[in-house]
């Protein structure tokens, strides 16, 4: 048996945390004077909206999930997310068709890392950042950053965990998930601040830098660039990379 207002009110919150991601995206759009301001800020409202609605109209339901309730919030989840992700394509324009921008953002999020794309650089660097979010939520898994914050929700957040996890190594880690999910996201964040740093030493820019940082450490393979890594030419940028 599953329990569809405890599922619908984990998506709302699901889309709180896709709304704040967006959010980074706002300071670089502002930083580089780009005029897409309004469609970014649209897509973060419309996020809110919906997570509101559904938060609202499930409140007051019990707080522990099934494990059928975990694997159909992951399951939606990636949907959802991709879903609602495709708003900034579509409403600047640079991905107009629905198609082509659910594809763009699955592929990101799953870490697919294919592409519909024929001129990466004609994006503005904010829709550029959002793709490389895409691939770096995707590469740890978007529940893995949801359960780090769970208890202060309230919810239970095991078989949301070990819905997303696989393998055996679930069973041996931290009898607290939360903790564990806490302590997986610090590696993850701490693993990607240095390759940022790398990258910018081996003669990136920060944008690069960053960016790209967070496609390597998720090995997804979006970048900013068209002919991506062989772009900069460069056999250390290439070394940080294998590494």
């Amino acid at each position: 048996m599953f329990h569809p207002k405890i599922i619908f009110r984990i998506i709302g919150l699901l889309l709180y945390v896709e709304a704040i991601f967006l959010l980074g995206c706002v300071p670089v759009a502002l930083y580089y004077d780009e005029p897409v301001m309004r469609p970014l800020l649209i897509s973060i409202a419309t996020m809110v909206g919906v997570g509101a609605l559904f938060t609202y109209l499930c409140s007051g339901t019990e707080r522990n999930i099934s494990r059928k309730d975990g694997y159909i919030v992951v399951t939606l989840c990636w949907i959802i997310f991709s879903l609602f992700g495709s708003l900034p394509y579509m409403l600047t324009g640079y991905i107009p068709t629905f198609t082509d921008a659910f594809y763009e953002t699955m592929s990101g999020f799953s870490t697919t890392g294919a592409t519909i794309l024929q001129d990466i650089e004609a994006l503005p660097k904010s829709l550029l950042f959002w793709r490389m979010l895409t691939h770096w939520v995707g590469g740890l898994g978007i529940i893995f950053f949801t359960v780090a914050i769970f208890p202060i929700f309230g919810l239970s957040d095991i078989h949301l965990f070990a819905a997303e996890s696989v393998g055996p190594m679930r069973a041996k880690l931290h009898p607290r998930i939360a903790v564990t999910a806490r302590w997986i996201l610090t590696i993850y964040v701490g693993l990607t601040l240095i390759a940022a740093i790398s990258y910018h030493f081996a003669g990136m820019g920060w944008f690069d830098s960053v960016c790209h940082s967070m496609s390597t450490i998720a090995t997804g393979g979006f970048s900013t660039r068209q002919d991506s890594i062989a772009a900069f030419n460069s056999p250390q940028i290439e070394y940080v990379t294998t590494l």
